[in-house]
């Protein structure tokens, strides 16, 4: 050849080359990297496909298979749910569509093609077999999870939930909410049955399908001030120190003053100054008002939020987050004053402010709530075992001691007193007004049992009355752990 001709063909052979090397590491990468993220693609109709020729493994809680599979006609197979409207708020709903709760979070362990089921089942990974679903056992404790549902069902309210944490670990051993919906009516073979199942669902005012212990947000009352006390405490003032309160207190720019409940004229709330740990428990409003406009003021509540979990979502497990909780950060007085008493803007999930009472309960530790507690293959081998897992500290360990007995004090003489004798240790009241609405968002957050306090617990319900209505179902929970 000339030589001209050599180099061009040898610039050839080159580019060539260079794209083969390109081609074969994009299909390694496709292949070997983003496959499943491509197979889990929401725009990736095909995994949608043959979903029910999979024998999905079992969702446990306390031995108790609470989801499982079950052969159908044409080797197909169906999922079935155990007292589903009181576990699906854990187990989610597998469908023809889709996937929530735990079955979405853990969809490859259950369906075998988790990479770690692989070493459990080495021969059928050698002959190409497909690997059978693994099993997911939870944290719940399922007659706690009953108890709970049982009693939020008893309150009659329109919408309700509770969560109970362990405080040390972060592991979920109640999460209840209602209404609540049967996964069997969702799980059914026929497409167009199951559309009409949802159709009615999400026609319903409460909202069924969304789980109210984790994914929606109500204003959390008075139990909000649990987070200004610590902001408080962070700041360098006690339980002890002399804050102020007083009858009615009208912040800068204000249309209308902030007012103490009319329960508590001629009361503590009424004196100009009393001891922190008194306004606590007694529930000021005009307290707790003037410190998120004046002192410690708006940044640092909002900094102490955010401490213990606000303003993110909360991973409870990859695939599976809460709603983010959120306080008001504003330069307005009055926007923060009403923030701080847990109105206006300040929202809260359920979980958040079961997190608050537990980083109390913990030292000041603010640990990751989670579900799964154990993952195994489908001959019993474990796969994972979970380990708690710290998000930050709220509080040093004498900051959290403080605020537990200002818990305890709420039980003891003030606006939790009525649950004294019971398993509650200690806890705080909550009552959010909705505007326009005849039902308040009633909230207690606390912990106990007595013989081992280590459970943090919170409960909402929708009905009309004060927050003391829901101290009586966080202690039957709490009650039913005991046992």
């Amino acid at each position: 050849m000339r030589p001209g001709i050599d180099k061009a063909v040898g610039r050839t052979w080159i580019v060539m080359l260079v794209m083969s090397v390109a081609l074969m590491a994009n299909v390694t990468y496709v292949q070997g990297f983003a496959a499943q993220g491509l197979r889990d693609d929401r725009l990736n109709a095909r995994q949608f496909q043959d979903r029910d020729k999979i024998e999905r493994g079992p969702i446990v809680a306390g031995g108790e298979r609470i989801a499982w599979s079950v052969p159908v006609a044409g080797k197909r197979f169906q999922r079935r749910y155990k007292q589903s409207q009181i576990f699906s708020p854990v187990t989610g709903y597998f469908s023809r569509f889709s996937q929530t709760g735990l079955e979405n979070a853990e969809n490859h362990v259950l369906d075998g093609t988790d990479p770690r089921l692989a070493t459990t089942d080495i021969i059928n990974k050698i002959i190409g077999k497909k690997l059978p679903g693994g099993t997911v056992e939870t944290t719940i404790d399922p007659d706690a999870q009953r108890a709970a549902y049982q009693a939020l069902q008893a309150t009659g309210a329109r919408r309700a939930a509770a969560v109970v944490l362990d405080a040390r670990t972060g592991a979920i051993k109640v999460m209840a909410s209602t209404p609540s919906y049967d996964a069997n009516d969702v799980a059914v073979p026929d497409a167009k049955q199951a559309q009409r199942v949802f159709d009615r669902l999400n026609e319903q005012q409460g909202k069924p399908l969304l789980n109210k212990a984790a994914g929606e947000v109500f204003p959390p009352g008075s139990t909000f001030k649990t987070v200004v006390a610590s902001a408080a405490l962070a700041a360098g003032t006690t339980e002890g120190s002399r804050v102020r309160a007083g009858r009615s207190y009208r912040p800068a720019g204000a249309g209308q003053a902030i007012n103490n409940d009319a329960g508590d004229i001629g009361g503590q709330c009424d004196l100009p100054a009393i001891p922190l740990k008194d306004a606590y428990a007694q529930s000021c409003n005009t307290t707790f008002a003037i410190m998120g406009a004046v002192r410690p003021g708006n940044d640092a509540v909002a900094r102490q939020a955010a401490r213990f979990g606000f303003y993110d979502p909360i991973q409870i497990e990859k695939g599976m987050t809460s709603a983010p909780s959120s306080f008001p950060k504003t330069g307005s007085p009055a926007l923060s004053a009403l923030g701080s008493i847990g109105q206006g803007s300040t929202v809260a999930t359920p979980l958040q402010m079961a997190m608050v009472a537990a980083a109390a309960v913990d030292d000041g530790e603010v640990m990751r709530p989670y579900l799964v507690d154990r993952i195994r293959g489908s001959d019993g081998s474990l796969v994972e075992k979970a380990n708690g897992r710290r998000l930050g500290r709220a509080l040093d360990s004498d900051q959290a001691g403080q605020l537990r007995d200002m818990m305890q004090e709420v039980v003891r003489s003030g606006t939790g007193k009525s649950l004294r004798g019971g398993p509650i240790v200690g806890g705080k009241t909550g009552t959010a007004d909705i505007e326009g609405a005849s039902y308040n968002d009633r909230w207690f957050i606390g912990f106990g049992p007595k013989s081992d306090a280590r459970y943090a617990v919170a409960v909402m319900t929708e009905s009309d009355g004060y927050g003391i209505k829901s101290g009586p179902v966080a202690a039957d929970i709490l009650e039913a752990l005991r046992g």
